[in-house]
């Protein structure tokens, strides 16, 4: 089930523009919905809602949750392939592959190019088949 956006919703637009999977839609001062069907559970739009307006999928108030207290995903670079799942997967474009450090270098890694773009929402960490990405409070590889 997915989470819900209650009447309390000012339509400040935050939920939306921090969803990784666009799944949220409305215009300022409206109240948005978010699109069952897209939603992932992450529970970004609980995490940035000033207004506890966001519901989980048990009906509970998601709790607005610090930034610097967010998940980041850390990287194990001796489990990953460079697969590149999860840079595909994220919607903010916050993970990149390395590029070869020399001539023969084989050994390269998904990592995390633009850290401020994470909202910590975890689908790299569910799409990596290798399970080499973990996430963890105020880390990040």
């Amino acid at each position: 089930m997915a989470y819900y956006i209650s009447e309390d919703c000012i339509g400040c637009t935050l939920c939306a523009k921090n969803c990784p999977v666009q799944a949220i839609e409305g215009t300022v001062k409206q109240r948005h919905v978010i699109n069952p069907k897209r939603c992932v559970e992450c529970g970004v739009c609980g995490n940035v809602c000033n207004k506890s307006a966001v519901l989980n999928s048990k009906g509970e108030v998601a709790q607005k949750i610090p930034k610097a207290e967010w998940k980041k995903p850390v990287i194990d670079t001796t489990l990953c392939s460079a697969c590149a799942i999860c840079v595909t997967a994220c919607g903010r474009d916050s993970l990149a592959i390395s590029l070869p450090q020399f001539k023969g270098d084989i050994h390269v890694f998904a990592y995390m190019a633009n850290e401020k773009q994470c909202v910590g929402c975890g689908l790299c960490e569910s799409y990596c088949p290798l399970h080499a990405i973990t996430m963890k409070v105020g880390e990040g590889t």
